[in-house]
């Protein structure tokens, strides 16, 4: 938590650039009401982040409109990702107290700003994670993920020689937007960032297209997925589930999924979904194997394709754990290099779960001699995909509702990030639908609701 702190009060202390067109810093309505609030007082039910490992779902006020472009949505569902386990543990800085979680969430229009004409009261949309101004160089080109205009943050773009987009919802390195694991939210630049759902579209299929889809659809075809090859998918957990069921759409020959230790039950998980997957459980290797000789096993010389869909705070081995945890670096590079190592020469490699400084030991003797493709996949331009997806959707080519195991409430959501961070082990929990007072009841094939406090 202190570096989170120090890393939000040096940036208070720069300072933001000039760059952005939209008010940074808004992570929840309460840190100014009188501008930020809804002027009726009503109040919602919230997520916020109090600390490291620590969450509370409390009343926050409901926002207001406070730009011509903005629209307040009435939340009707919303998850938790994977990548919101980092902000719990603090691994993406500068968090603070209060700050709204949630970069996933559909929900009906319920207001908008004076320049936003293409909605009515009720419309139901679906929100990408980034926000996008919808005219800079990179959102011309549908790469929403990387707008010049909505994210001012100095530190990142001195961390990464250029910024990301802001994001809703992950902290105020990314813009400070407040998230949608709330009962309302208020999207910037609305008329870009939303996409509307067709009647036949539930909100429990059409959630996903605000990230799960899109990140691993980008994963996919990024590191180039084509008809024939061998792929290997780091990571049983929603992300790469969907990069696995991607591949095989998108051509792949064989697909095999690594995982194990806690999240071992996942590869079973993905095995009823997908009986034509293989796995491969990292936490019982047959002595003196490893995952790089394992795979070679299986296919000769090894995959042709390698996608990460874990992240890089997660240590196998005591060096890079105790390395994190003084600080010597702040991802490791164990992933990585097993993907390196584990492809034919020439192999693909792309990395689609979240890295976000510095790693040590990195195998870069075997990119070079190999020829190995290192791919960062980046954050997913969910514009470039969504719609494309929603006709996959639509087509019945696609189905969300296969990584769907729970559906909760927005109320327990505190309770949810623990199931969720013990990587749902002994709850089976793979991906949640998060429900609020304004959601329809479930569609056909959405799990029950489950409720946990007593």
């Amino acid at each position: 938590m202190a570096t989170s702190q120090a890393a939000f009060l040096a940036e208070k202390t720069i300072g933001h650039d000039d760059n952005a067109i939209t008010e940074q810093d808004i992570t929840n309505p309460a840190i100014e009401r009188a501008k930020y609030a809804d002027p009726s007082g009503e109040t919602m039910k919230a997520l916020v982040w109090m600390g490291k490992n620590k969450v509370e779902v409390v009343d926050a006020p409901k926002p207001r409109v406070v730009e011509p472009r903005d629209v307040i949505l009435q939340v009707t569902g919303s998850t938790v990702c994977g990548s919101d386990l980092h902000l719990l543990h603090g691994t993406v800085v500068q968090m603070q107290k209060g700050d709204i979680l949630g970069h996933e969430f559909c929900g009906r229009v319920l207001e908008w700003g004076s320049e936003v004409t293409k909605f009515k009261k009720g419309d139901r949309v679906v929100a990408s994670f980034q926000i996008a101004c919808g005219q800079c160089m990179y959102c011309k080109q549908k790469l929403s993920s990387m707008c010049e205009k909505t994210n001012a943050n100095t530190i990142e773009n001195a961390m990464y020689g250029g910024r990301t987009a802001g994001m809703f919802g992950y902290s105020h390195f990314t813009g400070g937007f407040a998230g949608g694991q709330a009962e309302y939210v208020r999207v910037p630049y609305g008329d870009v960032n939303l996409l509307p759902l067709p009647d036949s579209v539930p909100d429990e299929k059409g959630l996903y297209l605000s990230d799960v889809l899109c990140t691993a659809w980008n994963c996919v075809v990024d590191t180039g997925v084509k008809e024939g090859d061998v792929v290997a998918v780091w990571g049983a957990g929603p992300v790469g589930q969907m990069a696995a069921e991607m591949s095989f759409i998108n051509g792949a020959k064989r697909v095999i999924v690594i995982d194990g230790g806690h999240g071992a039950w996942r590869l079973d998980y993905l095995k009823k979904k997908f009986p034509k997957l293989e796995t491969l459980d990292y936490s019982k290797l047959p002595k003196g194997e490893s995952v790089t000789s394992m795979l070679k096993k299986m296919e000769h010389n090894g995959p042709d394709v390698a996608l990460e869909c874990v992240a890089g705070e997660y240590a196998k081995g005591w060096a890079h754990y105790f390395e994190m945890l003084i600080g010597a670096e702040t991802d490791t590079s164990e992933i990585v290099n097993e993907m390196i190592t584990s492809v034919k020469n020439y192999g693909r490699c792309g990395i689609t779960g979240v890295y976000v400084g510095f790693t040590n030991h990195f195998n870069i003797g075997s990119l070079m001699e190999r020829g190995v493709r290192l791919i960062g996949n980046g954050q997913a331009p969910v514009h470039k995909y969504w719609e494309q997806l929603l006709k996959m959707i639509q087509d019945g080519k696609l189905n969300p509702l296969d990584m769907v195991s729970h559906r909760v409430l927005v109320d327990e959501l505190d309770i949810i990030y623990d199931i969720f961070d013990k990587h749902g082990e002994g709850e089976g929990m793979q991906k949640t639908f998060v429900q609020t007072r304004f959601s329809d009841p479930p569609c056909e094939g959405s799990p029950s609701l489950k409720t946990y406090r007593k």
